[in-house]
């Protein structure tokens, strides 16, 4: 099973470690490669996803990704910021459906800035779709852009579009996702002002049709914004568009107590994917230490159930994140009173020691 390890820039590298480091642990024939991405392949190649990082990640089975970023680089013209290298991969493995689960373990309940008895066994599952919607639209203002920037220019604007293609296969997913679990599904859209999603919504009400089993309900995103922080655990499945898919899932993740809990996965039609933590580089606290791994790590156990098929080994890893909060350790962003704080390497030795 080949894996591409991205770590990529800011605390990308320290969190990336730990989860090889557990995968390392489970004994399974894993052939890992790492490979330069974002800021850090741009200071080596002059570009954030150099070709032989991209044909790494097409050859293997799944990619472990860090992240990417760093605020030197917002001078840079678009196409060359770090973050254009989450795009390419996204586009050239054609990975279409964003899982971003956002669970609330019984031993952070009093983290999350909630009451308890909001969040308290909050089991979400956000599917955003990836290669539509505004951040793939025809861009972008005037392209005479200085240092990234538009000095002296009078407007600027992307373009809004999906398909019928596009919004099909993420419905399909979303509904047969929601099959495993409560048979719920919320789509989230914009249909009272744009007509995409006025488009959208049709065509997902088109596809529930094919699911009588699946209750559908449509909420617009700016209610669907409140009612995640109102009564959360009216959601089951979530399916939304590219960019209120990319801010409900991180208003989600705060309910949990910190976004450094949450893991994702991207996957394409057949099922290769790239998994990584929902939050970003953090260079403000990279290289000391105290980054929280375990949304690596829980990416790293959706690497084996989805990509791998090794769901015997994502349960173990799984049980282990539990474990070791039930023991009481704890990086600085979840950490309480009477709980027992540790390093980015504590917390994956830990995870390695429970497993």
């Amino acid at each position: 099973m080949k894996i591409a390890v991205l770590p990529g820039d800011g605390i990308g590298t320290e969190i990336v470690a730990e989860a090889v480091k557990v995968l390392n642990a489970l004994e399974l024939p894993l052939e890992m490669e790492s490979a330069l991405v974002g800021g850090a392949a741009y200071e080596a190649y002059g570009h954030p996803l150099p070709d032989a990082t991209l044909q790494l990640a097409k050859q293997a089975d799944a990619v472990l990704f860090g992240a990417v970023g760093d605020w030197k680089y917002d001078k840079l013209d678009r196409p060359l910021r770090p973050e254009q290298a989450i795009l390419g991969l996204r586009k050239n493995l054609g990975l279409f459906a964003n899982f971003r689960p956002a669970i609330c373990y019984e031993q952070l309940v009093d983290a999350s800035s909630l009451k308890p008895e909001l969040i308290s066994g909050l089991d979400i599952l956000i599917i955003r779709e990836l290669t539509g919607d505004i951040y793939f639209g025809q861009p972008r203002g005037r392209r005479t852009a200085v240092d990234g920037h538009f000095p002296g220019a009078e407007e600027a604007f992307d373009t809004m579009r999906y398909s019928r293609p596009e919004i099909e296969r993420i419905a399909h997913v979303a509904f047969q996702a929601a099959r495993k679990r409560s048979k719920r599904v919320t789509s989230v859209d914009k249909a009272n002002v744009l007509e995409t999603f006025q488009f959208w919504k049709d065509v997902v009400s088109e596809v529930g049709l094919q699911y009588p089993d699946v209750e559908l309900d449509h909420m617009y995103v700016d209610n669907a914004a409140m009612q995640l922080v109102k009564a959360p655990k009216r959601f089951d499945v979530v399916v939304t568009g590219n960019m209120f898919g990319d801010i409900l899932s991180d208003e989600a993740s705060m309910l949990t107590g910190s976004i450094g809990m949450l893991p994702s996965a991207s996957l394409n039609s057949s099922n290769q994917g790239l998994y990584e933590p929902s939050h970003g580089s953090a260079p403000d606290i990279a290289g000391k230490g105290i980054a929280n791994p375990l949304a690596t790590i829980l990416s790293a156990a959706m690497m084996l159930r989805f990509s791998l098929n090794q769901e015997a080994s994502a349960v173990r890893i799984e049980t282990a994140v539990k474990k070791v909060l039930e023991q009481g350790f704890r990086t600085g962003d979840i950490y309480s009173a009477g709980t027992t704080k540790v390093s980015t390497i504590e917390m994956g030795n830990a995870v390695v020691a429970a497993l």
